[in-house]
């Protein structure tokens, strides 16, 4: 097979749209995957898979003229979303979607390695399909297996997310912080339950999730330095079983967002002393957990970001828009505390936003971004 042309990449990414799996169960999207690379020059390529992480893919290909490795990654997982788009290559699979756009993601990353394959690169590159993005911390599993060491150990490391809100093909980076790190929360209060006409007798674990959950609200506007930013979304609350009985029980699962690292511990250590502080109050027990996995802060390293941004705004064929940071998560910003690299945005113009049920990317997004990576990524390994 020739390097995929611009039909080739429309007619992947609506396959691939048809099979989304979810975290770390993507056997199906690996399969096709390998399909794909399988009818590409093999010449410079080299498999990898890892036991312990089945769905994952590495591919290794061998430069002509090696004096860095330079990394690719795509996130190959979906959502639990049930898809809403009426499209004619909509999801096959009730209550997955890829609503995240995962799969323009690993459409991109085919064509750039399809090119690859049939063009020798001057340095080694390596390509990463990386399952449990949305969940499951996939990016840190990889790591810790080992994926990245020898010749599969990157120098620099690059990776897009596609971006409804800027326009088809467009490119989008900034300095700094891209994304932001977040954190899972669960909060149990334990108290006692009892009949609502004798309240004396019981322990209302109601009022006490609803006064943590109204001092929680505090922690941004009164805890964080104001220049910084930082979100506190508590958006579960589960208490109770009918309306005459007093809920003995309560359970808060939220999420946490901060631009740096040391705003997530913030608001970690506030939110465990409200939850001490209101067990106290109530007299009842709390029980707090905590997970950030690998979803650090999406942090780009500054010397290649640089070189990134300089390069997109030079080129006249790039749209390139300078972006603010995002409260949303990725794990590539645990990969990047490892390994110094750039992450990016991907324009795919729709109304509609990550996630939701209705999202319809613009497919003319696919060669565009493949056509502007693929300029850059030579540019890196000119001499």
């Amino acid at each position: 097979m020739a390097e995929l042309n611009e039909q080739d990449l429309i007619d992947i990414r609506r396959h691939l749209h048809t099979i989304p799996e979810l975290a770390l169960h993507e056997v199906e999207t690996q399969a096709y995957l390998e399909k794909v690379i399988a009818g590409f020059r093999q010449d410079y390529l080299t498999i990898k898979k890892l036991d312990k992480l089945p769905t994952a893919l590495l591919i290794h290909i061998k430069g002509s003229d090696t004096h860095k490795t330079i990394g690719y990654r795509s996130d190959i997982d979906a959502l639990p979303v049930t898809e809403e788009t009426g499209l004619s290559f909509a999801s096959k699979h009730p209550g997955r979607m890829h609503a995240c756009g995962h799969d323009i993601h690993m459409t991109v990353a085919l064509g750039l390695l399809s090119y690859y394959a049939e063009n020798q690169p001057n340095d080694d590159m390596v390509f990463f399909f990386q399952p449990a993005e949305e969940s499951e911390s996939g990016g840190l599993i990889a790591y810790e297996l080992g994926a990245f060491e020898g010749e599969y150990r990157p120098d620099e490391f690059y990776a897009l997310h596609d971006n409804p809100q800027l326009p088809a093909g467009a490119i989008g980076c900034r300095q700094g912080t891209l994304f932001a790190g977040t954190s899972e929360v669960d909060i149990d209060f334990t108290g006692k339950g009892g009949h609502a006409a004798y309240p004396q007798d019981a322990n209302d674990m109601v009022v006490a999730a609803a006064s943590f959950v109204t001092q929680a609200q505090t922690i941004v506007s009164r805890s964080l330095n104001p220049i910084e930013s930082g979100v506190v979304t508590l958006g579960k609350i589960e208490a109770g079983t009918v309306r005459n009985v007093i809920a003995g029980k309560a359970r808060i699962e939220g999420t946490i967002r901060g631009l740096k690292q040391p705003v997530l511990e913030t608001i970690t250590a506030r939110l465990k002393d409200l939850g001490e502080g209101v067990a106290r109050s109530y007299n009842c027990q709390v029980d707090m957990a905590f997970d950030q996995g690998c979803y650090l802060p999406v942090v780009n390293n500054p010397e290649l970001t640089t070189d990134f941004i300089d390069f997109m705004k030079a080129d006249p064929d790039v749209d390139f828009i300078e972006t603010q940071p995002a409260m949303t998560g990725e794990d590539f910003g645990y990969l990047l505390s490892k390994i110094p690299g750039t992450m990016f945005w991907l324009g795919v113009e729709d109304n509609e936003p990550l996630h939701s049920a209705k999202l319809s990317p613009k497919e003319a997004a696919i060669g565009r971004g493949v056509n502007a990576i693929k300029a850059f990524l030579d540019h890196r390994m000119a001499r």
